[in-house]
Order: C-alpha cells, then structure tokens, then sequence
C-alpha cells in the first residue's frame, strides 16, 4: 500500500499541505518515495503541563508541532526518523490514559490518545513503519534512548538530596542522563552525552546516586504518593533511574487516524 501511494498525486498534495500548514519556519517534508500515512492531535507530557500537538506520520519520519490553529497554522516544527524510534505502552493513570513512551537517543516522551482504539492505531502504524524500515536498510533497532524528563510539577523538593525546595529563585534542572528534577548544587556535574550534543555544558551528569533505593515519593508531603513510578535501570554500569507518566490534565479530544 505504502509503495503504491509513494508517487500518487494524491499523497503528494496531503505532504504539500502539511508544508504550507508550518509555513516558511518548517522544513520541506516532499522527497521521492516518503508516504504521509496519518495524523492526529495527540497530548504530549511536556516539561510544564501535558500539552495538545499536531502529529503527522510520515513511513520515514514522525513529525510533530504547536497548533496555532486547527487544520490551518502550525509552528516549532520537529521532525524524528522512525528508524531510531522505539514505543512502549504507558498504564493508565488518573486522568492520563491511552499513552505510550516515544523513545529515540536524542529525546523521549509521553504522549496520549483520546481513545484506547487510537492509541492502538497509533503504535500498531508507527511499529510496522519502523519494522519496514529497518528491514530495508538491514540496520538494528536502537538501544540506547534519551530518559524521560519528569514534570516540573511533579518535584517541590530536589529528587536526589530532597533537601532543597523549589522556588522562583531555586530553580528546577533536569538530568539528561535520568530525567530527574535536581536543585542547582545537585547538578554541577557535567559530562559529554554523545547522543544528544556535542557540547558537555549542555547537558547535566548527577553521578553517584545515593545508596538507597528510590521509593517514588519525591514530593514534599511524604504521605502522598508519587504520580511517576520510578524504577532502575543499568547503562553502563551506571544506576541511572527512568520515570514512567502518571497523573497530570485531562487527556484533549484527537482526531481519528486516517490510513
């Protein structure tokens, strides 16, 4: 299906839609044998709040962005080659449901269907892509993947010393190595994450972990419970801790998947 509509005029006016849609800011998406197979508003897990963005999957490329206006305007255009793409299905969590992780070595997220039959349509589409692609290309999924930032709204207190509280002044860092939200003084140390840049400054190593194991309270009030549940995992010998999405905002309505 995917070759036949490779070099249809009608996939070559869908494509040249979504162009027009980021405006001169986008980068141009048209090139020989790339198939728009379809798109939607899904809720991503952002640093803030989750958030409602326009998502296009192309059978190379997975291709998101803010609306401006529905159908017409979009702008920050990001643009992610499925071949280094990994998914996991998230468990439902409070007003949270239907998601799924989006792993590349660069950047992971969280984001949400409006319906568990979307969510399936979604990650059984993006899979095959990524199948077909690596296939064709005889290259090995990814290993390695960025960690999944957790919410700022998730830590009042630094999740490594939990001493220092978070203010206008004590500002929030994120680990890039875990995702961790640490104080100032916890994230001094830094180190060269190949993957994700080439500038070392960039990018916050918070190593050696304290010995104890992580119990997922990390908000001030240590008698409520965490909406992350956090376990561990080792990268290179390393006790590195990821999160998985919990609670947050009510999931926003998405479009049905057109295929």
């Amino acid at each position: 299906m995917v070759d036949r509509l490779a070099n249809s005029e009608a996939n070559t006016r869908r494509i040249s839609i979504v162009e027009n849609c980021f405006g001169a800011a986008g980068q141009p998406l048209t090139i020989p044998g790339r198939v728009l197979i379809g798109e939607g508003v899904l809720t991503k897990l952002c640093r803030k709040k989750p958030k409602a963005r326009q998502f296009f999957l192309f059978n190379d490329i997975l291709v998101y962005g803010n609306i401006v206006i529905q159908k017409k305007k979009y702008n920050k255009q990001h643009i992610i080659p499925l071949e280094n793409v990994t998914i996991d299905s998230i468990k439902d969590e409070g007003d949270l449901r239907n998601g799924w992780l989006i792993k590349t070595p660069t950047k992971s997220f969280a984001v949400y269907a409006a319906t568990a039959t979307e969510k399936s349509e979604w990650m059984n589409h993006i899979n095959k892509c990524v199948t077909d692609l690596l296939s064709k290309s005889g290259k090995t999924p990814s290993n390695e993947h960025a960690a999944v930032w957790v919410p700022d709204s998730e830590a009042t207190v630094c999740m490594r010393c939990q001493k220092a509280k978070f203010t206008p002044v004590n500002r929030r860092h994120h680990c890039r190595k875990c995702g961790f939200v640490v104080c100032g003084p916890c994230s001094e140390k830094r180190f060269l994450l190949p993957s994700q840049s080439s500038k070392p400054n960039d990018f916050l190593a918070i190593f050696p972990w304290p010995k104890y194991k992580w119990s997922g309270h990390f908000r001030e009030n240590p008698g409520k419970e965490s909406a992350f549940s956090l376990t561990t995992c080792q990268s290179k010998g390393r006790d590195v801790r990821t999160a998985s999405p919990g609670t947050g905002s009510q999931v926003q309505s998405a479009d049905s998947f057109p295929v």
